[in-house]
């Protein structure tokens, strides 16, 4: 009898704690999604900001990548095919995540580049600008990285940063014969596109035979415009991977917080389903009390 007497109390007990549990678990992520919403909100307005300031750099410094690709269409500068046995690749990218896949558009256009110049019979040899691009390509094709550079992203790029990156190159005593800069286009707010642009060494292009209607032009001279032209290609894919980043973070912080709206409702609606079939079980628990004393 004792014990018939304490099974009755202990497990309409047990059935209200377990939906006062389930109101609480829900209330405790209700409030973690709000709080990611903020901060994706508040992460939105930032890119927003930077977008903005990376869109009205961007106009100027393209200038700078058609002035540097000039001579090489209005020359026709080509490497020969039986004489182009070492391949450079600039990748260009960030050290900053949240952003989409604009990372991995670039390591897939890499990865793809680096298999069809090495079927050819070619050395290939990348320049990772941003650890991002590190990070995806360290695993896979580690043996084709030779120069890594980091702090990319957290500030505007600027023509120092290019410059600095292009020494490093020359330094580094790798003599390529044709190479190509892989980076994302701007195309508009919600649009970027990954494309490269082809760069050359100072014997490549001294040896082009388009090169010899220019008499005038000297060993230092094409040296040094060989060294420019670096520079602004570079600082040219640095500005628009840079744009093409801040639209597209803005674009994801947009989607993300959309999302947590809708786990918002979602949440809220069960909250209060749960909440009212508590309300419920209770009054029927009390009137069916009250009966069985009546």
């Amino acid at each position: 009898m004792f014990a018939r007497t304490s099974a009755l109390v202990f497990v309409p007990q047990c059935g209200q704690v377990r939906n006062m549990a389930t109101l609480k678990d829900i209330t405790i992520r209700l409030k973690s999604i709000k709080n990611i919403q903020k901060i994706t909100k508040s992460m939105k307005m930032v890119a927003a900001a930077k977008y903005a300031r990376a869109e009205r750099q961007l106009k100027p410094a393209r200038v700078y990548g058609s002035g540097a690709l000039a001579l090489y269409e209005k020359a026709e500068i080509k490497a020969p095919e039986d004489k182009a046995s070492k391949h450079l690749i600039i990748g260009v990218s960030s050290d900053r995540g949240l952003c989409g896949a604009i990372h991995s558009g670039v390591a897939k256009a890499i990865k793809a580049e680096i298999a069809n110049l090495s079927k050819s019979g070619k050395e290939v040899m990348v320049v990772n600008v941003g650890d991002k691009l590190r990070g995806l390509l360290h695993k896979t094709h580690g043996k084709h990285i030779m120069l890594n550079c980091k702090e990319v992203g957290r500030k505007p790029p600027t023509f120092t940063d290019a410059s600095i990156i292009a020494t490093e190159l020359l330094n580094s005593g790798y003599e390529f014969d044709q190479g190509s800069i892989i980076y994302n286009r701007f195309r508009s707010v919600i649009s970027y596109k990954t494309d490269n642009k082809p760069v050359f060494s100072i014997d490549t292009i001294a040896n082009s035979e388009s090169m010899g209607i220019y008499d005038d032009i000297d060993a230092d001279v094409l040296r040094n415009y060989q060294e420019f032209a670096l520079v602004n290609i570079i600082y040219f894919g640095m500005k628009e991977s840079t744009t093409s980043e801040q639209s597209a973070r803005m674009t994801a912080m947009d989607s993300a917080s959309k999302n947590a709206s809708e786990m918002i409702d979602k949440l809220t609606l069960t909250f209060n389903r749960t909440r009212q079939a508590v309300i419920t079980k209770e009054l029927i628990e009390i009137i069916s009390g009250a009966a069985a004393l009546t």
